[in-house]
């Protein structure tokens, strides 16, 4: 089992163990095995058994507590990969049908939670501003790009910049559509909900391995439990490259931490993510109980006991950076944490079969920095694909576009 997080990420701290579900103790059959109980298997499971789809849920943890509980849960439709970028490698359609997808995502997710109740989500808007002078024209080209495609952008010279954020750079993209949430609060929801769908979930369950068998996928646990199954899919991060031999993607490790509650103190942070045009980038938003959550600073660790000891070091340096942002803020740590992620080379997750499983095995990476958003486009996709529909993202997202690279 991967160590997924160092550190107190803040979603466990906050919400706690909200509910643990029994470990799978008998052979059974369902309809689709999902492997993974965090966001992003959550998601897939909810759409599924809303579509009367039967789903059994398994994962070696508890649920929501791998890289769920570190995630920093900013939602933008804006990828690590500029429009600009995409679109050079893509072409404009799927350029645009990318950040198109992501817009539209956001909005069916602050749909699911006023539907769900119960989790702390808040419209935001986002601002994307140059961190040194020379990335000054790159944000204008992307501006007028976005601006050409109907969303909803202002930009900011350095001046307005100024004047509205007190951020001394170049220039800012504020964008309208964007978000925040309680990724814990929400996984959990969604998992009550498969539940009461009929579904089932199983915590402390893992994936020892699977095979195709006529008519679907027999999975077996470590424990020796089988599972026979009409379709399969690894919804479990980071660790569902374990189950392929080629490299899609890369590990990193991602710092953040959460400020002490400072109430009315946040200014223009109180209805705004703020990131920035470096790469690797910092990044901010507030939480419901008006603390400041920042994260960034990664670096291409992958061993857990080294990253580990990186933790206090990081968030010192994440304090820092943003008290150059903004001087006049009293930042006191009150938690700070590690997480592994992945990233893909395009920025773009992968949902779908690979060559080399056949077509009942579907794997879900929802890899890069805008990963719960990702989730909710992938979950969608693989419901139409389990039905015999196309999503519109279905080739962009599926595997066959690394021919393409």
């Amino acid at each position: 089992m991967m160590n997924l997080k160092s550190g107190a990420p803040f979603w466990v701290v906050k919400n706690g163990l909200t509910l643990s579900y029994p470990r799978l103790r008998e052979n059974i059959q369902c309809d689709t095995l999902v492997v993974g109980a965090g966001i992003s298997g959550a998601l897939i499971a909810d759409q599924l058994a809303r579509a009367g789809i039967g789903v059994c849920v398994i994962d070696q943890r508890e649920a929501g507590w791998g890289s769920t509980s570190a995630s920093t849960a900013l939602l933008q439709y804006e990828i690590d990969t500029e429009m600009q970028d995409l679109c050079k490698q893509f072409g404009v359609n799927d350029g645009v049908l990318a950040y198109k997808s992501c817009e539209a995502a956001i909005a069916s997710l602050g749909a699911l939670a006023e539907n769900l109740g119960g989790i702390d989500f808040q419209s935001m808007q986002s601002l994307y501003f140059a961190s040194r002078w020379y990335h000054k024209h790159r944000l204008e080209n992307e501006a007028e790009l976005r601006l050409s495609h109907g969303f909803k952008l202002e930009v900011l010279d350095r001046s307005a910049l100024r004047a509205r954020f007190g951020i001394d750079k170049p220039v800012g993209l504020l964008s309208a559509v964007a978000a925040e949430i309680d990724p814990y609060q929400l996984t959990h929801k969604l998992l009550a909900r498969v539940v009461s769908l009929s579904g089932r979930v199983h915590a402390r369950t893992e994936l020892g391995g699977f095979e195709s068998v006529r008519g679907g996928v027999l999975a077996r646990t470590e424990s020796g439990l089988t599972i026979k199954c009409k379709n399969l899919i690894l919804a479990s991060g980071y660790e569902a490259q374990k189950w392929l031999d080629q490299r899609v993607a890369s590990n990193r490790s991602s710092y953040a931490f959460v400020s002490e509650p400072m109430p009315d103190e946040l200014g223009s942070l109180q209805d705004t993510l703020v990131w920035e045009s470096a790469r690797p980038y910092i990044y901010m938003r507030r939480t419901g109980d008006e603390r400041l959550l920042v994260g960034g600073e990664d670096d291409s660790l992958d061993i857990a006991l080294r990253r580990d000891l990186q933790v206090e070091r990081k968030a010192a340096r994440l304090v820092k950076r943003v008290k150059a942002l903004f001087p006049k803020l009293d930042l006191k740590v009150a938690f700070a944490w590690a997480g592994t992620f992945a990233e893909t080379s395009d920025g773009l997750p992968f949902f779908g079969p690979h060559a080399q499983y056949g077509p009942r095995v579907h794997f879900a990476m929802a890899y890069g920095g805008n990963g719960m958003v990702y989730s909710l486009i992938g979950a969608e996709l693989l419901r139409d694909k389990l039905l015999g529909k196309i999503h519109p993202c279905e080739k962009l997202f599926s595997f066959a576009r690394l021919d393409r690279h």
